[in-house]
């Protein structure tokens, strides 16, 4: 995502900007934690199983991770403003209407309808704060507020979708949107300008929609295994129909003048291993995250508001230790902290796969707050690698391009995850079955990623350690990644020494 030139304004235009922003952002995010709390709740309503809670959750992540780098270029292109609002409106007329759904296929499409908006007004809201602060300090400073405010909506959706749950039921934690909807809409309208780049992209209508196809079919075939089987004739065909549509999505980026995903950024040994172990971090974090409120109500017995607040340990140990993570990376460079939060999260999540129904809390909060933190501490090192492994002007892509691995990660950890408890639940078993495999699953992947990752990130000729100015914003970028939209880079701002000494680091292949 480009970042150009846009008249700045006066200061409390910039306040009134900088809410409406942070409040936007704030409640993508809150919907991305909310949602967990309820999915018990809407089993028992909804009277559907284990198939149609992944579609719950993967129809609105599918069309995030899909959709996310033509919102980009749609705001820079027809401007930020216009597609903000756009994006804020179909998500709260979406949010209505998963709360008014009358069965399980209308909250999917609902669903769906709340990705399409929130991948239009995440990179949105980013692109109209970074334009309205076109000095580096300013927009640094500015997207560190935005990311902090807005990130209150991870540890707040837990407790929140818990309450909201309880006293009136799921429907209750879409409405939650409607009143924030409105009072974006109203104020954005009369206080935001409209800004847009006039150099921008043309969209990338055909990679757009065979990426979309693919991973969708993909998806489906996975998510619709455990039910149909595994060599059912819909199931095979899926697959086959998901590597056709995915091979001539690559060959149809390898030929466009302007692609939404430039296939020769993945020559780069740095930008393939980051963001394939983005894909991986998302995987396990969101796979696992599925079946956390899940646990605690059908193996522990807990209600739903109990199990929404014994999941905050995840939220709140990732808003904690995520500022601190791009600090670390800098420091200590991008091997340690990725390594250090992959062998965290992993041990994490083969503790929980050790948990049982009368494990005490004090015995298993430790063990999410060890998910949390592992994760919070790889998210931040692996956007930064992305970053420096390219050009200066393809920061902001590379930041989508990995938030991208991210939520593409995290529809098939959902999708796969799935299957593993479906596995265990064929021959009748309880609801809670099969959920410490899908625990120690996630948990082996992370740590055998860890591992690789660590391995790969020390070769002599990648990137050295990452700099001050884009350190500042990758500090933020955890918050943006959870959305699932491109962190805005802005043009580094270390002092000439501090360029020098890492000039020498990078010659001698210095990682950490």
């Amino acid at each position: 995502m480009t970042l150009p030139h846009a008249a700045t304004g006066s200061r409390p235009n910039r306040a009134v900007l900088l809410a409406v922003t942070c409040l936007g952002q704030f409640m993508v995010l809150l919907d991305n934690t909310i949602v967990g709390a309820a999915l018990p709740d809407m089993r028992q309503r909804l009277d559907t199983g284990l198939t149609g809670l992944q579609w719950i959750v993967d129809g609105y992540v599918l069309l995030v991770a899909m959709l996310l780098l033509s919102g980009g270029v749609f705001a820079d292109r027809f401007g930020r403003k216009r597609v903000y609002l756009a994006g804020v409106a179909v998500f709260t007329a979406a949010s209505v209407l998963c709360s008014l759904a009358p069965s399980l296929g209308w909250l999917i499409a609902g669903r769906i309808a709340q990705g399409i908006g929130a991948a239009a007004l995440s990179p949105a809201s980013l692109a109209l704060l970074a334009a309205a602060h076109p000095a580096p300090s300013e927009r640094v400073r500015a997207i560190g507020l935005w990311a902090g405010f807005s990130g209150i909506g991870l540890a707040a959706g837990p407790v929140a979708g818990g309450v909201l749950t309880d006293a009136f039921g799921w429907p209750a934690i879409f409405l939650v949107n409607l009143p924030i909807g409105l009072v974006l809409l109203l104020a954005g309208r009369r206080h935001l300008a409209e800004s847009r780049n006039p150099a921008a992209p043309a969209v990338d209508l055909p990679g757009t929609v065979l990426s979309v196809l693919g991973v969708g079919v993909l998806t489906y075939g996975l998510i619709e295994s455990g039910a149909r089987g595994w060599t059912s004739p819909v199931i095979l065909t899926s697959f086959a129909a998901a590597a056709v549509l995915l091979v001539a999505f690559i060959a149809v980026e390898a030929r466009r003048a302007a692609p939404m995903l430039p296939p020769r950024l993945f020559r780069r040994r740095l930008f393939s291993v980051s963001n394939t172990a983005m894909a991986v971090v998302g995987f396990a974090l969101m796979g696992s995250s599925f079946f956390f409120s899940q646990f605690f109500v059908d193996v522990q017995g807990s209600s739903v508001l109990r199990a929404g607040l014994e999941t905050l340990p995840v939220s709140f140990a990732m808003v904690v230790v995520s500022p601190y993570a791009g600090r670390l990376a800098a420091r200590y460079g991008f091997r340690a902290a990725v390594t250090a939060g992959l062998v965290l999260a992993g041990l994490g999540l083969l503790a929980l796969g050790a948990v049982h129904a009368s494990t005490s809390y004090g015995n298993v909060w430790w063990r999410l707050a060890a998910v949390g933190a592992g994760f919070a501490l790889t998210l931040s090192p692996l956007t930064g690698a992305a970053i420096q492994s390219v050009g200066p002007q393809e920061g902001g892509l590379a930041s989508g391009v990995s938030s991208t691995a991210r939520q593409i990660g995290a529809v098939l950890g959902v999708a796969v995850l799935g299957a593993v408890v479906r596995a265990q639940q064929s021959g009748g078993a309880s609801f809670g079955a099969g959920l410490d495999d899908a625990f120690r699953t996630a948990g082996i992947l992370t740590l055998g990623t860890g591992v690789v990752t660590s391995l790969w990130l020390t070769k002599p000729t990648l990137a050295g350690r990452a700099t001050a100015g884009s350190t500042q914003t990758q500090a933020a970028s955890f918050h943006a990644a959870e959305a699932g939209e491109p962190v805005a880079v802005p043009p580094r701002m270390a002092g000439s020494g501090r360029r020098r000494r890492q000039k020498r680091r990078s010659r001698t292949g210095s990682i950490g």
